[in-house]
């Protein structure tokens, strides 16, 4: 702590947290006292009007990010208060970039590495403070709210930004390309001794060179100084069953999550999650020490990093295939030794049923199963690019914001392309982070020729953000697009019937169509049970029948051209 320059956090009883109006007054205070170390800014506006702030720390003082960026300068990108309940890397990062300004020996210990951050992501959730939100927390006394002004969590809308934060931040990652991404979180969960749980990006996930040399070297070298450090750190605690005693298994950031997101862009993404039980400054305390380790690793390990990112992009721009969905292989677990406290399971005083509680008297230390490998099960073939009519507008910006090169059609032209008949979709039955999300989605690839019209796009994929316009454009990705229900609207038939005058259009219908006919036989032998049903048998006929078809209907409209 400098005496000058105390953060709230350290001015208090160590169990509270920055107000934002204080926590953006002292990083412009700092900025204007070392104009040469930092410079702070305001990058845009939250959905509730709230200015979003962040701030660049270079050794050198250099801080123009097409210069840095020219120069092949690796960047460490620190986001911090995504959920304002969670803060303690929010107060974390102040005292960081503070030390960074008054001790020249930090500074210069950067080397060419560049620290990006964003003090305080959830500018909204922030101001909604109080000591209640976060049911099962020990401290701070008072904190922000998980949900923003939209009441959307912002780490669930990475990839479908519909936030102007998310928005932000696309076009902020996108824009300064970091190397290295710490998200600082509070977790929930198990009860067990560690203050600090860790997410990852998934090595197997974020392939290429990169995954290996996270798991291999990058993870082990945390691990082992965050143990010399006084805070031993195990994987993110996510039970296989109901408690950790048999087993955990790594957590799938998919690209909804800031540590999925940023692997489409071949970003090395942690996610550290502070046990929710453990006093404030513990929290506090462990958050730091795990920021400077992950930063001192990237300071030290810069120029390999970037070197597997550039890999990455290239094998990935050249790929012949792409896996767009995963799935945790259960056959070959690995094994860790875990710090945990006993299971008890006692009757419940609320209702007829045994409730979980752990024994903290009860200590116990023991190797436990690690499921820590998942597998590609779903792969495409991968097409020379994508083209997008321009009347889907929610793909294109978004694409646009991060970086994906695009170009327009001139003239109108005719095309032989491959498009997806969605041929079923299971969707959530209640919103999810504000959208019906689909969680099955079966296609059937067809081939045929189509009219693409000046001003429709045409997404290459020999390019660097080959992966984000796959794993985006491809329905099957995780949190494609088209999962997400942008494109809703081609699973709607727009034209209908009165069956009075349909029973004879339909007997007509089957005369003169062979493929309807046998299709509607072979329906009724598996269905006879829905021969009663006049809606049900004209509906298959007009939905399957030749004469009244819609092209569109069920036709994912992006189109692969190999």
């Amino acid at each position: 702590m400098h005496p000058e320059m105390p953060t709230p956090y350290e001015s208090g009883n160590q169990n509270q947290t920055t107000l934002w109006s204080e926590c953006i007054a002292f990083y412009q205070t700092l900025a204007q006292r070392f104009p040469q170390v930092l410079r702070f800014e305001q990058i845009g506006v939250s959905d509730g009007g709230i200015p979003v702030h962040a701030g660049v720390v270079s050794a050198d003082g250099e801080f123009d990010r097409n210069i840095i960026k020219a120069t092949g300068r690796p960047v460490f990108f620190n986001n911090n208060g995504i959920h304002p309940g969670e803060p303690e890397g929010v107060d974390a990062c102040m005292a960081m970039v503070r030390d960074l300004c008054y001790q020249p020996e930090l500074l210069a210990a950067l080397g060419k590495t560049v620290l990006l951050f964003v003090p305080l992501y959830n500018v909204d959730g922030a101001h909604n403070r109080s000591n209640t939100s976060r049911v099962n927390q020990d401290g701070p006394e008072q904190f922000g709210f998980r949900g923003n002004s939209r009441h959307l969590d912002l780490n669930r809308d990475f990839v479908k930004c519909d936030t102007l934060n998310a928005q932000i931040f696309n076009q902020l990652l996108t824009s300064w390309d970091p190397d290295v991404m710490v998200d600082t979180h509070t977790s929930n969960g198990a009860d067990y001794p560690y203050t600090m749980t860790l997410i990852h990006t998934q090595a197997d996930k974020l392939g290429y060179g990169l995954g290996p040399f996270l798991r291999d070297t990058m993870l082990p070298h945390i691990y082992q100084q965050m143990e010399a450090r006084g805070w031993p750190t195990c994987p993110y605690v996510n039970p296989v069953k109901d408690s950790p005693d048999d087993g955990i298994a790594e957590f799938l950031e998919v690209p909804r999550f800031s540590t999925g997101y940023a692997a489409l862009h071949h970003v090395i993404g942690f996610m550290p999650e502070t046990h929710m039980l453990k006093p404030f400054k513990d929290r506090y305390a462990s958050m730091r020490a795990l920021v400077d380790v992950t930063l001192a690793f990237t300071v030290q390990y810069g120029e390999q990093i970037r070197a597997l990112r550039a890999e990455a992009r290239a094998q990935a721009a050249a790929a012949s295939a792409w896996a767009v969905h995963w799935q945790l292989d259960e056959s070959q677990p690995s094994t860790f030794r875990f710090k945990g406290y006993a299971a008890v399971r006692s009757p419940s005083k609320l209702g007829n049923y045994m409730r979980l509680s752990y024994d903290r008297s009860q200590p116990w230390e023991k190797d436990i199963a690690y499921y820590n490998r998942f597998i590609p099960d779903t792969t495409v073939r991968a097409p020379k690019g994508y083209v997008i009519p321009q009347a889907w507008r929610e793909a294109i910006e978004r694409l646009q914001w991060n970086g994906v090169e695009m170009a327009r059609f001139d003239e109108a032209s005719t095309i032989e392309a491959q498009y997806y008949h969605i041929k079923s979709v299971r969707s959530r039955p209640n919103a999810y982070e504000g959208h019906m999300y689909h969680d099955e989605v079966e296609v059937e690839a067809r081939t045929g020729s189509f009219t693409v019209q000046p001003g429709d796009y045409f997404v290459p994929l020999k390019q660097d953000k080959a992966r984000y316009a796959v794993e985006t454009l491809e329905p099957q990705g995780h949190d494609s697009f088209f999962r997400w229900g942008f494109f809703n609207s081609v699973l709607e038939k727009k034209e209908a019937y009165s069956d009075y005058v349909f029973e004879d259009l339909a007997l007509d219908m089957l005369a003169s169509e062979p493929e309807l006919k046998a299709r509607f036989e072979a329906w009724k032998a598996a269905h006879p049970e829905l021969l009663s049903d006049q809606s049900k048998v004209l509906d298959f006929i007009f939905e399957n029948g030749a004469r009244h078809a819609e092209p569109e209907w069920r036709r994912y409209p992006v189109l692969s051209v190999f």
